[in-house]
């Protein structure tokens, strides 16, 4: 018989499973992602499926803080104007949590900048510039990939082994090419100080005239390259480069052209003997990566490239601040990001609270050719906080915020 206190103690029981009940019984959790999709597809089209497992493993675990994930995408078109209105909007109109994304650095520097006046979190996934964590940091925005400094370090090694004088260097001249270049300097000046650098050529990003830029840096007779291309941009240097016998005895530096987005396009093009970093996926048999791979290749029934590795950090990055903070507080999340630890595809990452620049680490080794195809020979992994300077050096670069 129903009686009042069954009643009551039915709707009791309606209220606790409202309130704890597993994930899905609250609105989800909103996390606003914001990236230049129809400009960078090479990386972001892999990048969107590395979030895609990132949320369907998360949400099939049990969500966060009890709740489903959702992130709510939109696209900057690559450009900083559009990419703080597209912030703005997820936040007034679509009551995201907080901000992740962004691709090129001029637009991650505008959307930091952005997080920073509405003093909102915001995890840069792939932007790429030292500015980002050191000269115009702020207390909001923490960057998850390995930055140009870093990587720049990474192959610095190898290039002052070879005791090369006159080098010639080549850059997208936006943001990251910018401080690719200036990092390679110095760095490399550091270790050898009688090197000369005797040209430089600097193309609009995605509009290179790479049989001029093939042809000055020829003309100039170097003995080494630094190049910072990437993307439709590098393959024409390669092929302009290959024609007029530019890389002959000439030894070549080259960031991301290891990493499989701009590698294979090349095909049998691609440029032998060059120093790279990049994502040799096939290779690694790391536990953390073998299981990414095989739910990955099981998901899309593709393999993955560095943008998927990305994608999938970035969104576990997010998912585990929600949960060490245990609030969507903005105060709580920040807290909680600075020495925020995480496992990755590429192992144990740690957000520093000293420039909030992560720890995650880089693949570096050189271009060879098999079967028609470009892939990474006697590549080595070099941990992120093994390529960072000084505390006392980022101190000095960072403002206090």
């Amino acid at each position: 018989m129903l009686t009042r206190n069954n009643l009551l103690a039915g709707t009791a029981a309606v209220v606790v499973l409202s309130l704890f009940g597993p994930a899905g019984a609250q609105a989800p959790i909103k996390i606003g992602e914001l990236n230049s999709y129809k400009v960078f597809p090479a990386f972001l089209e892999p990048y969107k499926k590395g979030i895609e497992l990132a949320v369907e493993e998360v949400n099939a675990a049990g969500g966060a803080l009890g709740r489903k994930i959702e992130i709510v995408s939109r696209d900057d078109n690559g450009n900083p104007g559009d990419a703080v209105r597209v912030a703005e909007e997820l936040l007034s109109r679509e009551q995201v949590s907080f901000l992740i994304g962004t691709f090129p650095s001029h637009v991650g520097l505008a959307v930091a900048d952005f997080a920073k006046q509405r003093k909102v979190l915001f995890i840069a996934a792939e932007p790429l510039t030292d500015k980002l964590v050191w000269d115009a940091g702020n207390a909001y925005t923490f960057r998850l990939r390995t930055s140009t400094y870093m990587q720049t370090a990474m192959l610095i090694p190898d290039a002052a082994k070879l005791k090369k004088k006159r080098w010639a260097i080549v850059y997208p001249n936006y943001e990251y090419g910018q401080s690719a270049t200036a990092a390679f300097k110095k760095l490399l000046k550091e270790k050898q100080p009688d090197v000369e650098f005797v040209v430089e050529q600097a193309p609009p990003l995605g509009k290179i005239d790479a049989g001029a830029v093939a042809q000055a840096l020829a003309d100039a007779k170097p003995d080494a390259i630094f190049s910072s291309l990437f993307g439709a941009d590098l393959a024409k240097f390669v092929r302009e480069g290959q024609t007029r016998g530019l890389f002959k005895g000439v030894e070549v530096f080259n960031l991301l052209a290891g990493e499989p987005e701009y590698l294979d396009p090349l095909k049998e093009e691609a440029p032998e003997g060059w120093y790279v970093t990049g994502y040799p996926w096939s290779e690694i048999k790391t536990p953390e990566h073998t299981k990414f791979l095989s739910a990955y290749q099981a998901k899309f029934k593709d393999y993955p490239r560095l943008g998927s590795v990305v994608g999938y950090a970035t969104v576990m990055s997010a998912v585990e601040v929600i949960k060490k903070a245990g609030s969507l507080d903005q105060d709580k999340l920040i807290a909680a990001m600075s020495g925020l630890k995480l496992m990755t595809p590429f192992g144990m990452v740690e957000y520093r609270a000293i420039d909030h620049q992560s720890t995650m680490g880089a693949y570096v080794g050189r271009i060879a050719v098999k079967d028609g195809k470009g892939y990474m020979k006697d590549w080595r992994f070099v941990d992120g906080k093994d390529a960072l300077p000084s505390d006392a050096e980022v101190l000095k670069m960072r403002p206090k915020t």
